[in-house]
């Protein structure tokens, strides 16, 4: 009886851990607002941090140190009642292999993040229902994370979580919650996933698994190769371009990815830096003080 017990136990504790995908952490910062009581927003905070941490997401099972790094720092900018408005900075980060170092996958700021929370109110995520605008904007940006997470260790394998994404887009467009709409801008969330499902796009889905899997993650045994591959990564941006210039997600790309670049191609074994600079100014001229110091 005691040995049925705590095997129930551990199939338990299997059974919760199994959802724990992220090792995320949620910061709600209210210095711009005028509120003498902090407490609702340290409870917002805490619930959020349990939201993202323990909720079952996928199928996959996670061990500890598979878990994804992920950072979201919401900052309230007015506040009144259980109306909140806001912006969210969403950044994540994969390991690249045989070192310890983490290299930045995503680093987004959403500007249009309104919603309304009540203290202790339970956030829960239904696949099926829009329940909320935090529970939506939350929810749609883990599926991103996971989403690129997976894009960067097989060829398109964020797939899944992207429809995911998808899902919550589509029952967010009756809400009439700002950030959603098609209509709202080249930058909305609709946008965002559309982009990453679309055909059109796909070099950009290549350049993630090339850059990471078969460039980065060689650096360390090979460098030389490593960097090759990074260069003809980026190589690939070219094509997009042609096709849709300013495309939004080379923006996201390099927004992530600038400063890590730079420190790649200004050490180590030498490429050929002049085509290297050309190709990120064709491709990002809105980094080019970034790729001036690349200096080899």
């Amino acid at each position: 009886m005691r040995k049925a017990f705590f095997t129930i136990i551990l199939l338990a504790f299997g059974l919760l851990s199994h959802g724990q995908e992220l090792n995320c952490t949620v910061v709600v910062n209210s210095d711009q607002v005028n509120q003498t009581n902090q407490q609702i927003f340290r409870t917002l905070e805490r619930s959020l941090n349990d939201f993202v941490n323990k909720n079952q997401w996928t199928n996959r099972v996670y061990k500890e140190n598979e878990r994804i790094s992920a950072r979201m720092f919401i900052t309230v900018t007015q506040y009144e009642s259980d109306r909140f408005e806001a912006n969210i900075q969403i950044q994540s980060s994969r390991p690249v292999f045989n070192t310890s170092y983490e290299s930045p996958v995503f680093n987004y700021k959403d500007d249009a993040f309104n919603f309304l929370y009540q203290e202790f109110q339970p956030l829960v995520y239904n696949e099926n229902v829009f329940e909320s605008n935090l529970i939506a904007v939350i929810s749609y940006y883990v599926y991103v994370i996971l989403g690129l997470d997976a894009d960067t260790f097989s060829l398109e394998g964020g797939d899944e979580f992207y429809r995911k994404a998808q899902n919550i887009v589509t029952q967010a467009q009756g809400s009439n919650s700002s950030g959603w709409s098609q209509e709202t801008g080249t930058r909305s969330r609709f946008e965002l996933v559309d982009n990453l499902l679309s055909n059109s796009f796909r070099e950009y889905r290549i350049a993630m698994y090339n850059y990471h899997r078969k460039g980065l993650d060689i650096l360390g045994d090979n460098n030389s190769t490593g960097k090759q591959v990074i260069a003809g990564s980026l190589r690939l941006f070219e094509t997009l371009i042609k096709r849709r210039p300013n495309a939004f997600l080379i923006q996201t790309f390099f927004d992530a990815k600038s400063e890590e670049i730079q420190n790649i191609f200004s050490d180590g074994p030498k490429v050929d830096i002049v085509r290297l600079k050309e190709t990120l100014n064709r491709v990002a001229p809105f980094y080019s003080n970034v790729w001036n110091e690349i200096n080899y």
